[in-house]
């Protein structure tokens, strides 16, 4: 079955559950674990005065959707985001912030729609070197650059392994250090991630992201088939409350606020982007 059709299927099951079942998942679960990516600014890092504590506009949701919920949900730091997909996996948390829906994701977790936050993608280049984006086909004849973990939808990566040069990473810092060093001719990566890091970077003068977006990632809260709290009525809350506030577009709100948040914190007051009302 497709991965949408699938994730459609979970969540009308999940909501239907949650409708008919009268057992409160508080009375059997008092207590959750969440964790997720700390070096994923403006969505999540670690605060730089209390390094065990978690920042960011999904921290700021799990607060609001725990206060919704009337549960408790703590939420840890786990050292990496493979760390935070082992802990989640194994059952040891039971909450993964900022999943990437993937055939792998769903046969560990459960995916809760709507997403936490729906981020662009986009073509980041030297501001000496840019050359004009309107399309995929934009892209053809350059050295392109991409992190291991990107997941830009099935469209795009049939399209890139026909059509496109594109060199996979490690992490942020390497693909940047190549496109400073004139390695590459652009990166593709998140807009507002990019944004807040590299301003952080000090690059912000040497690099630029072009306007039109090469894909959008969906980044969900995903339940832990392992975990003992993964019950239809905490799987049907969850996608009602996450409803209640895409709704409200809260989660943009956020996001201006942690952008924000971040640059006073880890560097001198730079002018970064922010979303458009």
């Amino acid at each position: 079955m497709p991965l949408s059709l699938r994730m459609t299927a979970l969540v009308a099951m999940a909501a239907l559950s949650a409708a008919l079942s009268p057992v409160h998942a508080a009375d059997r679960c008092e207590r959750l674990v969440a964790t997720g990516d700390p070096a994923h600014p403006p969505y999540l890092w670690r605060d730089p005065q209390q390094p065990e504590k978690l920042l960011g506009v999904h921290a700021d949701l799990l607060e609001r959707l725990a206060k919704e919920l009337g549960v408790s949900i703590e939420l840890i730091p786990s050292g990496s985001l493979s760390k935070a997909q082992a802990e989640v996996v194994s059952g040891r948390a039971d909450l993964l912030l900022g999943a990437q829906l993937s055939t792998a994701g769903l046969q560990a977790m459960d995916f809760v729609h709507p997403p936490l936050q729906s981020t662009p993608s986009v073509v980041w280049v030297r501001r000496d070197a840019a050359f004009a984006y309107s399309g995929w086909n934009d892209l053809r004849g350059r050295q392109g650059l991409l992190l291991k973990d990107a997941a830009l939808g099935a469209q795009f990566e049939t399209f890139a392994r026909a059509n496109l040069t594109l060199k996979q990473v490690d992490g942020l810092e390497e693909a940047l250090d190549l496109l400073r060093r004139e390695r590459a001719d652009f990166l593709i990566f998140d807009r507002y991630s990019g944004s807040a890091s590299i301003a952080a970077m000090g690059f912000a003068d040497e690099l630029q992201a072009l306007d039109w977006p090469v894909a959008s990632q969906n980044l969900h809260l995903a339940l832990s088939h392992s975990s003992a709290c993964n019950e239809p009525w905490l799987r049907g809350q969850l996608a009602l409350k996450l409803t209640e506030l895409a709704a409200t577009g809260v989660a943009d709100g956020l996001l201006q606020i942690n952008l924000q948040r971040w640059m006073q914190q880890l560097a001198p007051v730079v002018e970064i982007e922010t979303p458009q009302e």
